[in-house]
């Protein structure tokens, strides 16, 4: 499939499937949708404490990033966890401009690691976070009562259905604790449907740039 690197409406890149007509992340800006969508509306409702946080589409990298920038400032000890299939190859992560968008070229080296790290073992990225990249299936999650916090950033319900499903939202829905929180830049009400299903109380909430709506559900 072909693959492109476009940048978007904040000046900030992205990579472009033109058979699927889909992106990484919104052409309408990928760092404002990613702060948006997971630091406002995720992140934020937890400070100085201990979490962990469960990727649903490792992908570029750029959650991860934002996430441990804002750990620094948030005081947040984390424990990311980045689940991928299909990793993004090194020449793509190379034309990627999100440290110099984020103005954080003096933790350049970070997201380089986080790109060279192994796939499937956890290393210490600094003191405040922790990162493991899991080369697996969405549905191969088995994880149980661990995470605070999930994004759920996979591809789009028109392009993958079979990654917004009521089965793929039960194994969500598994992995957190009580209280835990899910948020998606989604707002399909199949999509919100299927997370009711399985027992998940979902809000929606205002979109990012060029999106009207958003999900969030708490366990």
């Amino acid at each position: 499939m072909e693959r492109k690197i476009i940048i978007t409406n904040d000046g900030s890149s992205t990579i472009h499937l033109p058979d699927w007509n889909e992106q990484y992340h919104s052409k309408h800006g990928a760092i404002q949708e990613a702060k948006h969508v997971f630091i406002k509306n995720g992140l934020s409702l937890f400070s100085n404490q201990e979490i962990s946080i469960l990727e649903i589409g490792f992908g570029t990298g750029l959650n991860s990033f934002i996430t441990f920038l804002e750990a620094q400032k948030l005081d947040l000890e984390i424990d990311y966890v980045g689940v991928e299939a299909y990793p993004v190859s090194k020449n793509e992560i190379d034309q990627l401009n999100y440290v110099t968008a984020l103005k954080a070229t003096k933790f350049s080296s970070v997201f380089d690691a986080m790109h060279s790290q192994s796939w499937d073992v956890k290393s210490e990225v600094s003191a405040l976070f922790h990162l493991t990249k899991r080369h697996q299936f969405f549905n191969e999650i088995q994880d149980v009562n661990y995470f605070n916090l999930i994004y759920f950033d996979a591809f789009g319900a028109r392009v993958q259905p079979e990654l917004w499903t009521e089965a793929i939202f039960k194994i969500m829905y598994d992995a957190l604790k009580e209280k835990g929180v899910l948020v998606t830049y989604s707002a399909k009400g199949s999509v919100r449907r299927a997370m009711q299903s399985v027992g998940f109380i979902v809000e929606r909430l205002p979109g990012p740039p060029g999106k009207r709506e958003m999900l969030r559900a708490t366990k």
